[in-house]
């Protein structure tokens, strides 16, 4: 079955050693579980803040999710001094997630079958639900890809990395589908089900990423042993949650890292905002969830399908600088499209499309250029690039999206789009220089930073 799988994926991806396609596959398992669990708490945080708050207070729960992301990842960061990032992502989905998870079904139950009336404690329950879903987001997706590329060297990676992609955006394409709809499926008028079994497969997480380390060769896992066997040496080099922030203020390459994540996600909240917003204007309840699962699932399913095409051969041969510096070129055509087009049909279709061409080409191009990095810069400065590049970049665009009522609808787009195109052209050239400063340290077996 193996060498089936390894002749498939041959075209795709490239030619594997058997031994490390195990290894890729059973990362890409894991990888499916987070991305399918991500991708349908995703739904559920827009479609219950806007019950229990409302749709239009979206921009504000952004505000607020990025002020409690500061000491969530403080928190996070500090934690990785003594405990390792294989044992965090091994004991951090059940124990946090999964149970906070759990307690907030009973909420929801409550709120939805009317024992719960809304009140102010409803309301501060809807932020905490929005903050909760991106912190998920973002320190597990972050922490899953920093024990990624420690265990994977830069050659790998280049075919390894779209396949464990290819299973994340096939998570994503299924479990939305199966879990969101599933209070439709059975005639049940509640979301709390939906978050039952979400947090249930965080379990599954722990006992997956458990076989990967049990199954795999230690040779290919030798970052993961000497961290579990150099733990005490390891307290003794306390750096502090600050140090992934110093670095990444003191490096330009983690610098243009952060900029490419502030500028992707600042262009998307925009998007974003005018796509809820429209879609809540036709949508509530139940059926809100039901068709932001749709359109979570549409996503992970184009994505999919541009890697199944072997979209990763744009990186792989043309090159990382390449394949980065396509992204703000399609974007440009994007927000062109926004500016012209105002319909909820074609906002589905632009959100599709933007997230898919970042997940399916940008993302694996840019977990690689963590390789040639420090293991601090892959851990804590990861933390706070993609935290807080996608977190001030969100928090950016929700600024712009409070306009949108005092400015009128035609005047908002002419600012939001004027900002996207100057930021789509810094980005083609920070993508070019970050290209440019990984091929160099990749060829010539240096660290970056």
């Amino acid at each position: 079955m193996i060498k089936l799988l390894m002749t498939i994926c041959k075209f795709n991806f490239g030619k594997f050693e058997e031994r490390e396609f195990r290894k890729f596959v059973r990362m890409g398992t894991i990888f499916f579980m987070l991305i399918g669990i991500y991708w349908s708490m995703r739904p559920l945080k827009d479609s219950l803040f806007n019950s229990l708050v409302g749709a239009v207070y979206q921009p504000y729960a952004k505000t607020v999710s990025l002020i409690c992301m500061i000491f969530f990842v403080a928190i996070y960061t500090k934690i990785l001094d003594f405990v390792s990032k294989s044992k965090l992502l091994s004991l951090m989905p059940p124990v946090y997630f999964g149970s906070v998870m759990l307690l907030y079904s009973v909420f929801i139950w409550a709120f939805q079958s009317g024992s719960i009336q809304p009140s102010t404690v409803t309301v501060v329950l809807g932020y905490f639900w929005y903050f909760f879903v991106e912190s998920f987001g973002s320190i597990i997706i972050a922490l899953f890809w920093s024990f990624a590329t420690d265990i994977t060297k830069a050659e790998s990676a280049k075919q390894g990395f779209p396949l464990i992609y290819t299973f994340g955006q096939l998570g994503g394409v299924l479990l939305p589908l199966l879990l969101i709809k599933l209070p439709i499926s059975i005639g049940v008028k509640s979301d709390a089900i939906s978050i039952v079994v979400l947090a249930v497969l965080t379990v599954v997480v722990t006992l997956l990423v458990r076989h990967l380390l049990r199954s795999t060769p230690s040779d290919l896992l030798e970052s993961v042993v000497k961290e579990e066997t150099d733990d005490s040496s390891k307290k003794k080099e306390k750096t502090g949650f600050t140090e992934g922030l110093k670095l990444l203020f003191t490096h330009k390459y983690l610098l243009g890292m952060f900029a490419v994540n502030f500028f992707f996600e600042f262009i998307v909240t925009v998007f974003d905002f005018n796509f809820k917003l429209s879609a809540s204007q036709v949508y509530s309840g139940v059926e809100l969830s039901g068709y932001l699962a749709t359109y979570s699932s549409c996503v992970n399913t184009v994505s999919l399908i541009f890697l199944l095409l072997g979209i990763s051969n744009i990186t792989k041969k043309l090159g990382i600088g390449i394949a980065l510096s396509l992204v703000p070129v399609m974007f440009g055509l994007a927000i062109f499209g926004f500016l012209t087009i105002n319909s909820l049909t074609f906002l589905f279709c632009l959100m599709i499309a933007s997230k898919a061409i970042n997940y399916a080409l940008s993302g694996p191009a840019l977990k690689q250029l963590y390789i040639p990095t420090s293991k601090d810069a892959k851990s804590k400065a990861q933390a706070w690039v993609e935290t807080f590049g996608s977190r001030f970049s969100k928090e950016g665009g929700a600024g712009v999206n409070m306009l949108y009522s005092a400015l009128g609808t035609a005047t908002y787009r002419l600012l939001t789009s004027g900002l996207g195109f100057v930021f789509v052209v810094a980005w083609f050239l920070i993508a070019l220089y970050l290209g440019r400063t990984y091929k160099k340290a990749v060829d010539t077996n240096t660290i970056v930073c």
